[in-house]
C-alpha cells in the first residue's frame, strides 16, 4: 500500500520545504505549516485501525539495491500502527505547543527542518520491513535527535548532551548491523517477515545467540536501558517539546520496538528470557532510585523515563516465555505480560509526555525547574497543577488513572513467573515481584515529590531574575490538556484501547498463535483482593513513609558508593582515550609530506605483501608478453637510472632535473607505443610539474638537512624499491589468474554501440563524461559549503558559545 511509503516520505518531503516556506511564514507561523504533517499522517494511519484490527496487513516493496537483496519495503501490521499512531499524533501535539513554547528570535525553521527529519525516521524505523533500511533510518534518527539536542548550541551542555548520545546510539547500532547480516548469512533474507518464518533455522544456527546479543545492544543502547542509560539525562538540554517528543514517545521507544518485533525471532531461549528480564528490572530499579535525589524537574523526569522504560522491557522478556510454554494457561499468563508491555507503552506517552510539557511551563513562566525554588503554585496556577496531578499519579500507578492499570497488568506478570519451566528455583521467581515492588515503591516517591514539593507547600523565597507566577496561557495548555485527558479516558474505556490497538500489536508478537482469540485480556478496574492489589497498597504505605521523612533518609545518597555514576565512567574513559589520541597522532603528524609519503607507501607494502604471502600462488605468465626491443630497454634503463639518482641528488634543481627526465622519458615510450596523444599530455603535464616546482623551490631554504641524512635517503630508497617490487609482482601476476572476463571486451563492445571507432577516445568523451559530472558536482558542494562558510554571520540576540 503506497501510502505506508507516503507516510515515511512526507515529513522528509516537509523538512526540505521548510527553509523556502518559513521565508513566507515568518516567526512562529511556519509552525501552523509543520503540523499539517504530523495531523494528516495520524487521520490517514487512524482510518487503516479498523482493517488491521481484523488481521489485515499492509506492504509495499520497491527495488533499492536488488543485487544486495535490499528493497525499500514497508510493513504496517498492529504492533508497527501502535508506534506509526504514538509518533504522529504525539507530534502533531508537540508541535502545537512549541509554537506558543518557542521565542521569536530562536531558529524557528531549524528547529522544525529537523523535527521533521526526526519523524521521517522515526516512522522508517517502525514501517520498514528491510533490515538494512531499517538500520538507515535507525541511525537517521540518532543524527537527527543530536541536531535537537543541540539546538542550543551555545550551552556547553547542550553540545556534551548531543555528542553524548550520538556516541552511545550510534555505537550500538552499529553492532545491531553487525546482528543483521548474522541474520542474513543464516537465512539469506533482510526481510523481517521472512525471518520470523525462518525462526527454527536461525535458532539452530551457531550465530543465534551472538546475533541475539548484537541486535539486543543495539535496543538497550536506543532506549537508553542500563548501563548505557547515561544519555538520556543529558539529552534534557534540548528544548522542552524535544524531550517531550523524543525522550517520552518516541526515540526511547525506538529500543522497545525493536525487542517487540524480534521476539518472534528469538523468545523461547533462556538467554533472550534473561537478559531482557533482568536488565529491564535492574534499569527500573536504578532509574527510581537515582529519579528521587534529583532537584531539577527534567532530570527528575530523565531518569524515571529510563526507569518506564525499564518496566516495559522486563514485561517484554516475561512475555517471551509464552513461546517455551506448552501449557496453555501458562502462555496466556505470559502473553498478558506483553499486553501489559504494550498498554504500558501507550500510557507512559500520555503521562509522560503531559509532565514533560508541565515543566516546559513551569520553566517557560518562572524561569527555573529547581525544586527548591518552586512550592506553593497549586494556587496560582491550577490548571498546570491539575495535569501535573494527573501525570504524577498515574506515573505512580494510583487510581483512577490509566497507569494504575497497567502497574497492575505488571505486578500480575512478575508474580507469574512462578509458573515458568525456565525458573527451577523459587527464591529466583521470588526476585521478580521483589524487585518490581521495590522500583515501583521509589516511583511512587519522586511522583510525590513532583506534586508536593512543586505545586504544594510553602512558596519560596523569591530568587534573581524570577519571573512573576502566573498562569500559562491557554494555547501552551491545550495539549497538555489533551493529553492528560486521555490518561483519564483509557482508565474508564481500557477495552476500546486493547481490542482496536493492541490486539492487532499482539498478534504481530505472537503470529504462530494464529489469531487475537485468548491474545487480548479483559482490562478490569477492580480484580478482586488479589496479590496485584496488596502489592499496590504496600506501595502506598510504604512509599508514603519513606517521602514523609525523606528529608530524614534522603542524606544516604551522599555516601561513597552511591556518589560513584557510570558518567564518571563514561567521562574517564573518554578521557583516557582523549590523550592516547592526542599522543599517537603527535607521533605521527610530524609536519612532514615526506613522511606522510613515507607512512602511506608502508601500509600498502604491509597490507599487499601479507595479501600476496596468503595468495601462494606465484605463477608469472610471460607467454603472450611482446618481445621486448633495443629502444624501448634503453628509456626503461634511462628511467631506473633517473628514479634512483633522485635519492642520492644533493640539489633541488638536480632532483627537479632528474625528476623531468623521468617524466619525458615515459612521453617517449608512449610515442614508442603509437600513444602520441598521451605523449602530448605527459608532456605537458610534466613541463607544467617542472616550472611550478623550480618557482616552488626557489623560495624554499637551503637544502642542508637532507643532505646530511643519508641514512633517511637509504630508508626512502627502500620504502621505494618495496613498493615497486609489490606493484610489479601484482601486475605480474595479473596476466597469470584471469578470475573474471576482462573489461576491455564491454568497453570494446559499447563503443561500437555509441558510434564511435577509437575505443580510448570513446571512453574519454562518452564513458568518462559521467565521473567528470560527478567531480563537478563534488566541487559544487564544496563551493556551496565554502560560500555558506563565508557568509555565515551570528545572528544578533544569541550568546556567544561557550568554549572551555
Amino acid at each position: 500500500m503506497i501510502t505506508v511509503l507516503l507516510a515515511i516520505f512526507i515529513p522528509f518531503i516537509a523538512a526540505c520545504l521548510v527553509p523556502f516556506v518559513h521565508k513566507f511564514l515568518t516567526g512562529r507561523k511556519i509552525g501552523w505549516f509543520v503540523i499539517i504533517v504530523p495531523l494528516l499522517l495520524f487521520v490517514l494511519l487512524l482510518r487503516l485501525v479498523p482493517s488491521l484490527s481484523h488481521g489485515a496487513t499492509y506492504t509495499y516493496s520497491l527495488p533499492w539495491i536488488p543485487s544486495a537483496d535490499v528493497y525499500f519495503s514497508t510493513y504496517l501490521d498492529g504492533l508497527s500502527m501502535i508506534f506509526a499512531l504514538l509518533i504522529t499524533g504525539i507530534g502533531s501535539l508537540v508541535v502545537f505547543y512549541s509554537i506558543f513554547y518557542l521565542s521569536e528570535r530562536e531558529a524557528i525553521g531549524r528547529f522544525y527542518t529537523y523535527l521533521l527529519l526526526f519523524m521521517g525516521a522515526m516512522l522508517g524505523v517502525v514501517l520498514s520491513d528491510n533490515l538494512i533500511v531499517l538500520y538507515v533510518f535507525w541511525e537517521l534518527t540518532s543524527i537527527s535527535s543530536f541536531l535537537l539536542i543541540a539546538f542550543w548550541f551555545h550551552r556547553k551542555q547542550s553540545r556534551y548532551g548531543a555528542k553524548k548520545s550520538m556516541l552511545i546510539t550510534v555505537t550500538g547500532g552499529i553492532f545491531m548491523l553487525a546482528g543483521f547480516l548474522m541474520l542474513y548469512t543464516m537465512t539469506g533474507t533482510f526481510s523481517l517477515r521472512e525471518l520470523i518464518g525462518m525462526r527454527d533455522i536461525i535458532a539452530a544456527d551457531s550465530l543465534f545467540i551472538p546475533a541475539m546479543l548484537l541486535v539486543l545492544l543495539g535496543a538497550f543502547t536506543k532506549s537508553a536501558q542500563f548501563p548505557f542509560h547515561i544519555w538520556l539525562p543529558d539529552a534534557m538540554e534540548a528544548p522542552t517539546p524535544v524531550s517531550a517528543y523524543l525522550h517520552s514517545a518516541t526515540m526511547v521507544k525506538a529500543g522497545i520496538y525493536l525487542v517487540a518485533r524480534f521476539t518472534p525471532v528469538f523468545a523461547g531461549h533462556a538467554v533472550w528470557f534473561y537478559i531482557v528480564s533482568c536488565v529491564g528490572l535492574l534499569t527500573m530499579l536504578w532509574g527510581s532510585v537515582n529519579a528521587v535525589k534529583q532537584t531539577d524537574l527534567k532530570a527528575l523526569l530523565a531518569f524515571s523515563t529510563v526507569s518506564q522504560l525499564g518496566m516495559i522491557m522486563s514485561l517484554l522478556g516475561v512475555g517471551s516465555l509464552a513461546f517455551a510454554s506448552s501449557e496453555s494457561s501458562h502462555v496466556a499468563l505470559f502473553t498478558a505480560a506483553t499486553f501489559a508491555a504494550l498498554f504500558h507503552l501507550v500510557n507512559h506517552s500520555t503521562f509522560k509526555g503531559s509532565l514533560f510539557m508541565v515543566v516546559g511551563i513551569l520553566d517557560h513562566q518562572l524561569g527555573t525547574r529547581n525544586i527548591r525554588r518552586l512550592g506553593g503554585l497549586a494556587t496560582i496556577m491550577p490548571i498546570t497543577f491539575t495535569i501535573a496531578l494527573i501525570g504524577s499519579f498515574s506515573m505512580a500507578g494510583l487510581p483512577p488513572f490509566n497507569g494504575f492499570l497497567s502497574k497492575e497488568l505488571f505486578f500480575e506478570a512478575m508474580l507469574s513467573l512462578k509458573n515458568a519451566n525456565l525458573l527451577t528455583m523459587d527464591s529466583l521467581a521470588l526476585l521478580f515481584p521483589i524487585v518490581a515492588w521495590v522500583g515501583s515503591v521509589f516511583t511512587f516517591i519522586y511522583c510525590m515529590v513532583i506534586v508536593f514539593q512543586s505545586f504544594l507547600g510553602k512558596v519560596p523565597e523569591p530568587f534573581p531574575g524570577q519571573r512573576p507566577a502566573h498562569e500559562a496561557p491557554i494555547q501552551m495548555l491545550v495539549a497538555p490538556i489533551v493529553l492528560g485527558s486521555l490518561v483519564l479516558l483509557i482508565f474508564f474505556f481500557p477495552n476500546i484501547l486493547g481490542t482496536y490497538i493492541l490486539g492487532p500489536a499482539m498478534l504481530a508478537v505472537y503470529p504462530h498463535l494464529g489469531n487475537m482469540e485468548g491474545l487480548v485480556p479483559e482490562i478490569y478496574v477492580w480484580h478482586g483482593w488479589k496479590a496485584p492489589v496488596f502489592m499496590t497498597l504496600g506501595v502506598i504505605i510504604a512509599g508514603t513513609l519513606l517521602y514523609r521523612y525523606l528529608r530524614y533518609w534522603k542524606g544516604v545518597y551522599r555516601l561513597g558508593v552511591l556518589q560513584w555514576t557510570l558518567d564518571r565512567f563514561y567521562n574517564g574513559t573518554l578521557l583516557r582515550m582523549e590523550r592516547v589520541a592526542t599522543r599517537v597522532t603527535r607521533g605521527y603528524m610530524t609536519g612532514s609530506v615526506r613522511d606522510y609519503v613515507a607512512y602511506i607507501m608502508l601500509i600498502f607494502i604491509a597490507f599487499i605483501g601479507i595479501g600476496l604471502a596468503g595468495f601462494q600462488q606465484f605463477v608469472f605468465d610471460f607467454s603472450n608478453d611482446a618481445s621486448i626491443e633495443m629502444n624501448e630497454g634503453v628509456i626503461v634503463f634511462v628511467m631506473m637510472c633517473s628514479s634512483v639518482a633522485v635519492l642520492f641528488a644533493r640539489s633541488r634543481i638536480t632532483a627537479i632535473i632528474l625528476n623531468g627526465v623521468l617524466g619525458y622519458s615515459i612521453a617517449i615510450l608512449f610515442v614508442v607505443f603509437r600513444a602520441p596523444d598521451l605523449a602530448l599530455t605527459q608532456i605537458i603535464v610534466e613541463t607544467v610539474t617542472t616550472v611550478l616546482f623550480l618557482l616552488c623551490f626557489y623560495f624554499l631554504p637551503e637544502w642542508r638537512a637532507e643532505h646530511r641524512a643519508v641514512s633517511m635517503r637509504w630508508r626512502n630508497g627502500l620504502i621505494a624499491a618495496a613498493s615497486g617490487v609489490i606493484v610489479t609482482v601484482v601486475a605480474l601476476l595479473v596476466q597469470g589468474h584471469s578470475l573474471y572476463p576482462t573489461i576491455s571486451i564491454y568497453y570494446e563492445t559499447a563503443s561500437r554501440i555509441a558510434g564511435g571507432l577509437n575505443v580510448v577516445n570513446t571512453i574519454l568523451g562518452d564513458f568518462r563524461a559521467f565521473d567528470t559530472m560527478l567531480e563537478v558536482l563534488v566541487l559544487f558542494i564544496a563551493g556551496l559549503g565554502v560560500f555558506s562558510l563565508v557568509k555565515l554571520r551570528r545572528k544578533k540576540g544569541v550568546d556567544r558559545p561557550e568554549e572551555k
